[in-house]
């Protein structure tokens, strides 16, 4: 994989306070990278000082080998990114923002906007006037103003905010049709799980200003563990007997009786002992844990370590 951002060793400090403490990590071309963390964790400060609009108090940022220190518009030369809203004229037709805003880089040919349009699937409703625009069709006009100049980089902070859920399928599925087929790195933030887990190939874990994880995202679903969901009569017997037999086991009553962790494949030996200690079985349901569970888990244990 090639490395296009890397960040190394940086912290921001802000009237004597650390907000960002030390965060170092890389992104590649060609995947997602997903930003997590709860709001106020240091996301938007850390995006902010990618895109040079906060500078740095130590360590570096570079963007395709570039330092946005010391060689600030090679670095961003690389980057298409919206950081909040995106900023249009409201006045102005969709048509008539990308044109304006053209301007502002070389060589962006009407070809090349007709072809942004289109991958953004704005074609129709290009020509009306933003201010009739719905907040889906505000961001997806955002989007093709990041991509006009053909970035290495996107980076979208909180894309998702305030979009219904067809908007936020459209901007999902256009990051991850970026990330394919024009081997785009893509950074998104997001405090949505559920949003990260279908967009995202990795996911960095920010907690007060501390980056405490990167994992690939099917390693983070795939390590979340099963829970069997027993309803059995008399729990408190069937409770005891699970508690005897599999003394390492985590398991306690729970409102339907039992809730356990355990293999699949010790589930039938389970049924069996409990039918030859006369305990009336009436089903098993099997609960995965949610991924907001396995964050906190991650977010504790990992948070627990670094203040040890």
């Amino acid at each position: 994989m090639e490395t296009i951002v890397e960040l190394k060793n940086v912290t921001k400090v802000i009237k004597g306070r650390t907000i960002i403490d030390n965060i170092s990590f890389q992104v590649n071309k060609g995947e997602v990278f997903g930003f997590l963390g709860p709001n106020g964790a240091g996301k938007t400060t850390t995006i902010r000082m990618i895109v040079g609009l906060m500078g740095i108090t130590s360590g570096d940022i570079t963007i395709g080998g570039a330092s946005i220190k010391t060689q600030f518009e090679d670095a961003v030369g690389h980057v298409g990114a919206i950081v909040e809203n995106p900023e249009m004229y409201k006045f102005l037709t969709g048509y008539q923002n990308l044109v304006h805003y053209a301007r502002m880089s070389k060589g962006i040919t009407k070809e090349k906007i007709t072809e942004t349009i289109e991958l953004v699937g704005l074609t129709e409703r290009i020509n009306d006037k933003v201010k009739t625009y719905s907040l889906g069709m505000r961001q997806r006009l955002g989007l093709a103003q990041c991509l006009l100049h053909d970035p290495a980089v996107l980076i979208l902070d909180e894309p998702t905010n305030g979009l219904d859920p067809a908007g936020i399928r459209e901007i999902r599925d256009y990051v991850r049709l970026l990330a394919r087929e024009k081997n785009m790195a893509v950074i998104v933030s997001s405090h949505l799980l559920s949003e990260m887990e279908m967009m995202c190939d990795r996911i960095g874990i920010i907690q007060n200003g501390r980056l405490i994880d990167v994992q690939h995202m099917k390693e983070f679903v795939h390590n979340t563990e099963v829970t069997y969901e027993l309803e059995v009569v008399p729990s408190e017997s069937a409770l005891s007997l699970i508690k005897t037999n599999y003394p390492n086991v985590r398991a306690n009553l729970s409102r339907n009786g039992i809730s356990v962790e355990l293999p699949k494949e010790e589930i039938p030996n389970l049924v069996k002992t409990f039918v030859a200690n006369e305990i009336q079985i009436f089903g098993i349901k099997e609960v995965a844990k949610t991924l907001e569970d396995r964050f906190l888990e991650v977010t504790a244990e990992k948070g627990a370590a670094q203040h040890g």
